[in-house]
């Protein structure tokens, strides 16, 4: 896969890396590089006497490197890719050296490994003990959850701020203990609120409410749509088998990458990335984990189109999905856009009488301007029609200079009265101002 300078730049995880990545792209700083249609390599000096072994997977885009950073990727993939980008022809070497080859081996070794322990049968009695033992702690830890919920209401919020932080990690405990990992990080999320903040009561109350509705739906799952009771179960912690929903018939179009967001927990990468539809007008958010060291299946970076196959997880308002298969890469072909807010509010109306607790989605707008208004920011349509910008907006200078007081077509992402803009276009060229 041939990337250009602007998507290798993409993959960085912050500013220093994008820094440091384009002074490595510098023939000098290299002993050896190499390519071939399996890998792109090369040996890097740096301050020790022994060169850094940088290594790039062009089939997924995975990376290795033996330098000590806990980047991913690290400077010198990059520089390695950025490199390449510049002087392709200078890399003469195509016979793949010990040290890649032995890695390609393992990741290949790894693969066959996950084919063949997928393959074996399934022990169905005993598949069907666990999930009953499961959602059985789950009911039981709900039942304890919902007591709670019901002791804040009956008592009133006015006192929680003096609760303190174990309040809510205790029933959180709870929850994880119930195998009920997502009603854990909601309970959390709770905990989380800024009781210094005029208005916390009522963000306070909205997530309480989040969390009887799913509790009131586990309870009445019986009587539920198939989608929405999928949905129910994803919010309380239930997973879904991504081999399974792989088996299933996807949806082929070009997806324009609007945006990558990475966060960084612990030793853990997640990367979110919004995908749009240019042929069937869908939005899709596509999620992928690494553990460092180790790399992402499906290298995106935004701007760029992808012709693939997307499997959508069953939901009342499909948004989460996996890849099936990835055809080819191509220019970015015309989308579709919502001419103002009123039609946003619109699709919001449909999504929330679907799935009252969805989350934040991302809308291509035509003609957004970011203006200032009693004191803070926010973005106009042309019939001057005002929703905020998200706080603390990090890249609020970027968008105001690419902007000039102009409106621009420009993707979001948020829900509500509060959204953050992931791109905008230049003419036909899309700029990335997610990461």
């Amino acid at each position: 896969m041939q990337l250009t300078e602007e998507q290798i730049l993409a993959l960085a995880p912050d500013e220093s890396s994008k820094k440091s990545g384009k002074d490595l792209a510098n023939p000098a700083k290299w002993v050896t590089k190499g390519v071939n249609e399996a890998a792109l390599w090369g040996e890097c000096q740096g301050s020790g006497s022994k060169p850094y072994q940088t290594q790039v997977g062009l089939v997924n885009m995975a990376f290795k490197c033996s330098c000590p950073s806990r980047k991913f990727p690290c400077k010198h993939g990059l520089g390695l890719l950025l490199l390449h980008a510049r002087h392709t022809t200078t890399f003469t070497d195509h016979e793949t050296p010990a040290w890649v080859a032995e890695w390609l081996d393992k990741r290949t070794k790894r693969d066959e490994k996950k084919v063949e322990k997928e393959s074996k049968p399934v022990d169905e009695a005993a598949q069907a003990k666990r999930k009953e033992a499961r959602e059985q702690g789950v009911e039981d830890g709900i039942t304890e959850l919902l007591l709670w919920v019901k002791d804040i209401v009956r008592n009133g919020i006015l006192n929680i701020p003096e609760k303190g932080p174990a309040f809510f990690e205790g029933m959180a405990k709870r929850m994880v203990d119930a195998k009920a990992p997502g009603l854990a990080g909601m309970v959390r999320a709770l905990g989380d609120t800024d009781f210094y903040v005029e208005g916390w009561q009522s963000y306070f109350m909205d997530q309480l409410l989040r969390i009887y509705l799913v509790i009131a739906g586990f309870n009445n799952r019986a009587s539920l749509p198939g989608p929405l009771a999928e949905d129910i179960r994803s919010w309380i912690g239930f997973t879904q088998n991504q081999e399974a929903l792989k088996t299933q018939t996807g949806i082929t179009d070009t997806w324009l990458v609007l945006g990558k967001q990475t966060i960084d927990e612990d030793n853990l990468l997640v990367e979110r990335n919004w995908l749009y539809g240019t042929g069937t007008n869908q939005y899709a958010l596509v999620l992928q984990f690494s553990v460092r060291g180790q790399g992402i299946t499906f290298s995106f970076s935004p701007g760029m189109s992808v012709e693939a196959e997307l499997v959508f997880y069953p939901s009342a308002q499909p948004m989460r999905a996996i890849i099936k298969r990835q055809l080819s890469t191509s220019t970015i072909p015309p989308y579709q856009v919502f001419n103002n807010w009123q039609q946003v509010a619109a699709a919001e109306t449909v999504a929330y009488a679907a799935l009252p607790f969805s989350t934040e989605r991302p809308f291509i707008l035509a003609q957004i301007t970011p203006v200032q208004y009693a004191g803070r920011w926010w973005l106009a349509d042309d019939q001057q029609q005002l929703v905020q910008l998200k706080d603390n907006y990090k890249h609020l200078y970027t968008l105001l200079a690419l902007s000039g007081g102009q409106p621009l077509n420009m993707a979001v992402l948020g829900k509500e009265n509060v959204y953050e803009p992931l791109g905008v276009w230049n003419g036909a060229h899309y700029i990335n101002i997610s990461n």
